[in-house]
C-alpha cells in the first residue's frame, strides 16, 4: 500500500492506493460518525457494496444504502434526489458520512449530496474505475449535469479519505481502462515529460494491465493532482491546467448526449485537438502533434472527433465552465510537458482545428471509439 496526502492548509486527507485494501485501516478510522451512506450504482454494487456494508458494521457503523442507474445519462438533478430521499428516508442526521462506491459519476453526485445535505455532511471517496482513481475522486470537484453543459452545477467538497483499490480494476471493462488512460496521459502532457517517456515506454503494459505497472501510473496521477489542488483548491488558477482537453471534450459530450463517448475518450480527442490548435499557435511542432496523437492511439483511445458542425462546436465551447467576462480560456501546449491557460487563440484558429480533427478517416493504426 502506498499513501498520498492532499495538503490543503489546516486540513488533510491521505489517498490509499494498492490492492484488496483492509477497509478497517483505511476507512473506519476516517468515518468520524455511525450513520453512513453507501452510493454505489447497479453495475458495481453486485460486485463490491457486500463487503464494504459488512466491514463497516463489524465496526460499528450503521449502514444503508443507495443503488442508483449505471451511466453519465443519469447524472442529473433526477437521480441526485434519489440520494436525498435515502438519506432522508433513513433519518440521517448531520453527523453522517456518505461514501461513494463507483466511479465518477457515483463520486461526483455522491459529494454533490454530501455538500448539501444539512448543508454539509462528511465525504467518502471508494473509485472504482481507473478514471476516477487518477481524477475525479481527488480534489473535491462534485456536480451533476445539465443539458447545456458538464458539471455546471455542483459545488467543491473534499473527501476525508480516498481508498483508491487497484484489485477493482479486475472487473474493469477493457473500454473503461483506456479511458482512464486518457486521463494519466493527460498528467504527462501538461507537466511531466519524464512521466511522458515512461508512458511511451510502458503503453502497451498499461492496457493489457500489468497490475504493478497500473498502480505506479495511479500514484503518479494523484502525487500530480495533489500537488495542483494543493496550491490552487478553487481553481483560481493553476488547478484549471488539469482541463487540458476538456473544453473540447465537454462539447463533444454534450453535443453526442451524455454517455455516447465515455468522458475520457473525449477528453482523449480533445487532448490531440489542444495539440493541434497549439501547433497552429507556432506553439508545438507538427512532430509534437504527431506524437501526442500516436500516444492516446497506444491507449485504444479516439484522435479524431465525430463530425460535429463547426459553429455547434463553438456555441457549446462558449458554454464552458472556463469562460470568463465571455472570454475563452483554452489549456494549451507551450511545449508537450507544458501546459498553459490561454486566451490568444483566435476564434478562425479554433475553427480550423475542429474541422481538421473531426475528418472521417485517420491514419493506419489509430481508432475511434
Amino acid at each position: 500500500m502506498q499513501t498520498l496526502h492532499v495538503e490543503l492548509g489546516e486540513r488533510r486527507y491521505p489517498i490509499f492506493i494498492g490492492s484488496h485494501l483492509p477497509v478497517q485501516e483505511c476507512l473506519a478510522p476516517y468515518i468520524k460518525g455511525r450513520q453512513v451512506m453507501i452510493v454505489s450504482n447497479t453495475t458495481v454494487a453486485p460486485l463490491y457494496m457486500a463487503g464494504y456494508q459488512d466491514a463497516l458494521e463489524h465496526a460499528g457503523k450503521q449502514v444503508m444504502t443507495c443503488i442508483l442507474p449505471d451511466g453519465e445519462a443519469y447524472k442529473n438533478i433526477d437521480t441526485l434526489n434519489l440520494i436525498f430521499d435515502a438519506l432522508l428516508a433513513a433519518s440521517f442526521n448531520r453527523d453522517c458520512t456518505v461514501l461513494a462506491l463507483g466511479g465518477g459519476v457515483i463520486g461526483d453526485m455522491a459529494g454533490f449530496a454530501a455538500a448539501s445535505f444539512q448543508r454539509g455532511v462528511d465525504f467518502v471517496q471508494v473509485p472504482t474505475t481507473l478514471l476516477s482513481q487518477v481524477d475525479s475522486s481527488v480534489g473535491g470537484k462534485t456536480g451533476i449535469n445539465h443539458p447545456l453543459g458538464k458539471n455546471m452545477i455542483g459545488a467543491f467538497k473534499q473527501p476525508s479519505v480516498v481508498m483508491a483499490d487497484m484489485a477493482q480494476l479486475d472487473t474493469l471493462a477493457d473500454r473503461e481502462l483506456s479511458a482512464g488512460l486518457a486521463e494519466i496521459i493527460k498528467y504527462a502532457l501538461l507537466g511531466d515529460q519524464g512521466f511522458l517517456v515512461w508512458l511511451e515506454t510502458h503503453m502497451e503494459q498499461l492496457v493489457a494491465r500489468d497490475a504493478h505497472l497500473l498502480a505506479e501510473a495511479v500514484y503518479r496521477s494523484c502525487a500530480h493532482k495533489a500537488r495542483i489542488v494543493a496550491a490552487d483548491e478553487h481553481e483560481h488558477g493553476e488547478r484549471a491546467l488539469l482541463n487540458l482537453g476538456h473544453t473540447f471534450g465537454h462539447a463533444i459530450e454534450a453535443y453526442l448526449g451524455y454517455g455516447e463517448w465515455l468522458h475520457g475518450e473525449a477528453v482523449a480527442a480533445g487532448m490531440v485537438m489542444a495539440a493541434d490548435l497549439s501547433c497552429r499557435m507556432g506553439w508545438i511542432s507538427t512532430a509534437d502533434v504527431a506524437r501526442v496523437r500516436q500516444i492516446i492511439a497506444r491507449a485504444h483511445l479516439p484522435t479524431v472527433c465525430p463530425a460535429i458542425p463547426v459553429e455547434q462546436f463553438m456555441a457549446l465551447m462558449a458554454q464552458d465552465k472556463k469562460v470568463l467576462a465571455g472570454q475563452l480560456r483554452l489549456i494549451l501546449l507551450r511545449q508537450v510537458g507544458q501546459a498553459v491557460i490561454s486566451r490568444d487563440a483566435t476564434p478562425e484558429l479554433i475553427r480550423d482545428t475542429i474541422a481538421a480533427c473531426q475528418q472521417p478517416t485517420q491514419p493506419v493504426g489509430e481508432q475511434t471509439a
